[in-house]
């Protein structure tokens, strides 16, 4: 082999070892958990009657849990999974529940007084006679439906956002 092949390849080597270096680098000091800060899981918990008032929640999954008559009064539930779980007869008065996926679940007779549920996907969940005063729903996904029922309902403003209920869904 010339000289010139050798320093070239000695050079590609020495760059592959680098990077080769570099990435065993990364992985070794790599934080062990780099998933969500809250890692309780309550997908499919029986949960009804629970106290979780005042608690940081966020990023946590209820996911088809049973959380009838539980207190989420001033909880954190920003950014939850929400999905198939029945919040029947709950207390989530002053929670926040901004960006949360919340498809198919039940608020139906809560009480989401000054609730926040901005940027939240609510699609075919319900509503039905829950106490909606003050709530903030600004940018979520609500079934039409769903939203003339809560409008004939609608009145304050939310104490946190400035919203009023009947402009956050749309009211007219």
């Amino acid at each position: 082999m010339k000289r010139k092949d050798k320093a070239w390849l000695q050079s590609i080597f020495s760059v592959l070892l680098l990077f080769w270096l570099t990435g065993c680098w990364l992985l070794l000091n790599t934080p062990a958990v780099l998933a969500q800060e809250n890692t309780v899981n309550y997908t499919l918990a029986d949960l009804q009657y629970q106290d979780f008032s005042n608690k940081d929640l966020h990023g946590t999954s209820f996911a088809g849990a049973s959380m009838q008559g539980a207190n989420f009064r001033g909880a954190n539930l920003s950014r939850t999974i929400l999905t198939k779980g029945s919040f029947l007869k709950a207390d989530l008065s002053g929670a926040n529940l901004a960006e949360t996926f919340a498809d198919r679940v039940i608020f139906s007779e809560a009480n989401l007084t000054n609730a926040i549920f901005t940027d939240a996907m609510l699609s075919s969940s319900h509503f039905f006679d829950a106490v909606i005063t003050g709530a903030d729903f600004s940018g979520s996904i609500i079934d039409t439906y769903e939203v003339k029922l809560m409008c004939k309902r609608a009145d304050g403003v939310n104490p946190v956002t400035g919203v009023s209920t009947r402009d956050s869904l749309g009211c007219r």
